[in-house]
């Protein structure tokens, strides 16, 4: 047996509504996908786009950042999160994480909002590592407070819930969605940017196909050009196949939970690992994140050789070449990243994994635990 990271996922209803799109049907699989998501995450607006990075450029285009501004995120992120800002020329403001949870630390952020309030200072990018959301209804005080807008990189926080409430829904000023995650690759590419903002999704719309404007009572290849825009636009064929994955994914989180509990349960006292901090009882676990307290990357190996991949991730911001040499940073400039990059890794976990699969993946972690001292 050997039981991958992650494995590509088809229903029949994927394979239905792709081959509707083949056949020539007419149906707008794009505008239908955008009606299914409002109605999935409970949001005014919804936009799909190319990718999961598209959405974030587009939320940075909406909120009409400019060279010089600032966005404040965290350090243990994708390369995805300060990229979209430095397109602009703008500048990406990095932040530690909290120990348990790997998202931002709130109290560190808190302190530089206190420390640095300008015009300049435009945004917050967070982003709900493994489905396990922030506090969010204390970010939300704080961007009040220190007049920030708050963008939430759900990447890994499709159908997360914070108090019951759909992440989507919950009072961000953008919300960015990748249907194509960073660690679980798919067949498609897609994203989408939510909001509840009339006039953020207005002008979002507008650039997402070059900011041309066209007359409806004119012929419909006349337009004009009134901004700069790009094009941020979803297939028929991806809009087509997400839309069987948005119907399935309660069902999807439901098995996955059942693999956490499972690993949860049998992993709670290994020695050498320790299993994720569960802050609530809302965790979704689209990674399954452990510690390791010694040499991660040969328990990685090991596990390896025994024919389970695992995913290794993120490489704190701060350790990349550009952005250590574009900000000057320093490896202890942010200690918590530093640990826990050093220590955590994912294990395999994804709807259609058999309890066979799961119970081979934790007896190989016991081996390999059970060689360290």
């Amino acid at each position: 047996m050997k039981v991958p990271f992650c494995k590509y996922e088809s229903s029949r209803e994927a394979h239905s509504n792709v081959s509707d799109v083949l056949d020539g049907e007419e149906l707008d699989q794009v505008a239908e996908l955008e009606s299914d998501f409002i109605s999935y995450v409970g949001a005014q607006h919804a936009l799909a786009t190319s990718h999961g990075t598209s959405a974030l450029h587009l939320a940075m285009l909406a909120l009409d950042l400019k060279r010089g501004d600032k966005i404040v995120c965290s350090v243990n992120t994708h390369p995805n999160v300060p990229e979209v800002v430095r397109h602009f020329d703008a500048e990406p403001i990095f932040i530690d994480i909290d120990a348990d949870t790997y998202n931002i630390n709130l109290d560190k952020l808190e302190v530089y909002l206190q420390d640095n309030q300008s015009k300049k200072l435009k945004a917050v990018i967070i982003t709900h590592i493994a489905g396990q959301c922030t506090d969010l209804d204390r970010l939300y005080k704080m961007a009040k407070i220190y007049e920030v807008k708050i963008v939430e990189d759900a990447s890994e926080a499709l159908g997360a819930t914070y108090n019951g409430q759909m992440i989507g829904s919950t009072g961000a000023d953008i919300t960015c969605f990748n249907f194509s995650s960073h660690l679980k690759k798919d067949v498609c590419n897609g994203g989408m940017l939510v909001c509840d903002s009339e006039e953020i999704i207005q002008r979002a719309k507008l650039l997402s196909s070059h900011a041309m404007k066209r007359d409806e009572d004119s012929l419909e290849y006349i337009y004009d050009v009134v901004d700069i825009g790009y094009d941020y636009s979803m297939s028929q064929l991806d809009a087509a196949y997400i839309r069987a994955q948005i119907k399935e994914q309660d069902s999807n989180l439901k098995r996955i939970k059942e693999i956490a509990d499972m690993y949860n349960e049998a992993l709670a006292s290994v020695d050498h690992v320790t299993i994720p901090e569960l802050i609530s009882n809302e965790h979704i676990y689209s990674l399954y994140i452990i510690k390791i307290d010694k040499n991660r990357d040969s328990f990685a190996l090991e596990l390896k050789k025994e024919d389970v991949e695992v995913g290794l991730h993120y490489i704190p911001l701060h350790f990349l070449s550009y952005y250590k040499t574009k900000y000057s940073l320093k490896i202890n400039n942010f200690p918590t990243a530093l640990t826990s990059y050093q220590q955590v890794m994912s294990l395999p976990i994804y709807p259609s994994m058999s309890d066979k699969e799961v119970e081979f993946v934790i007896n190989k972690i016991k081996t390999v635990s059970s060689t360290r001292v």
